[in-house]
């Protein structure tokens, strides 16, 4: 009677065992691919980062660019025939 019922006994615990093992197994799969997802998730982060630097440093340039005096007195010389005024048009305030 003591044989069977040590291998009675002995199932159960085996079953037990093996739905832990199966258990831990999903949840390292699982950590796995999560972890996975993540660094896909970082590197497009890391992508999106670099396309926005990359677009403000060309924003930057075009900033200069337009804010540039000799642009600024090509548009007024030519677009808006501005002048510098003549000596005796000069009125000094004091």
């Amino acid at each position: 009677m003591e044989v069977r019922e040590s291998a009675g006994l002995r199932v159960p615990t085996l079953i037990l065992s093996l739905l832990v093992l199966v258990a831990v197994a999903l949840v390292y799969v699982w950590s796995h691919l999560h972890n996975t997802q993540l660094k896909y998730q970082i590197a497009e982060e890391m992508s999106v980062r670099d396309n926005l630097t990359e677009e403000n440093r060309r924003l930057k340039v075009e900033i200069a660019t337009l804010k540039s005096p000799q642009r600024i007195e090509s548009i007024a010389r030519d677009k808006l025939k501005l002048q510098y005024p003549e000596r005796e048009q000069v009125v000094l305030i004091k």
